[in-house]
């Protein structure tokens, strides 16, 4: 695989995005490798009770989506994901297609620290909004 962006490489605003429609055996699978068996994720019966009427996606599998940008695309392979501060705004339904977007709004060139805002939207809402700290490798001389 080759390596993602550079220090170098990077500019203020630069943005990527990653599309992803969640399914059932998406969140079924998510909560067989976390532990996560929160009903209102898996039991249709329960989910019907909340105030969400359904099933609905763990808030870290959007957040997982965010990770597939991070590290696929901006910066890319070879950075180092070191923080992440995460507020979910609105649920994720079974069906729903989640865009994963992200955003340079830092650039540390000193310490190799990339801060980037993260967003995931579905319909063009934000469901869940944040930022993370990246380290990012200097170009090799």
């Amino acid at each position: 695989m080759e390596h993602g962006y550079y220090l170098q490489d990077l500019s203020l605003g630069m943005t990527s995005s990653y599309d992803k429609q969640i399914t059932a055996t998406d969140i079924d699978t998510f909560a067989q490798l976390t532990g996560d068996t929160n009903p209102i994720h898996l039991d249709e019966n329960y989910a019907a009770q909340t105030a969400f009427k359904q099933r609905i996606a763990h808030g870290m599998l959007s957040g997982g989506l965010i990770s597939t940008v991070l590290g696929t695309q901006l910066p890319g392979p070879g950075c180092i994901y070191l923080e992440q501060q995460f507020r979910f705004k609105a649920p994720v339904m079974i069906g729903d297609t989640v865009t994963a977007q992200v955003c340079i709004e830092e650039i540390d060139t000193r310490r190799r620290r990339v801060k980037l805002k993260t967003e995931c939207l579905v319909n063009g809402k934000v469901v869940t909004t944040g930022s993370a700290v990246m380290m990012v490798d200097n170009k090799p001389s």
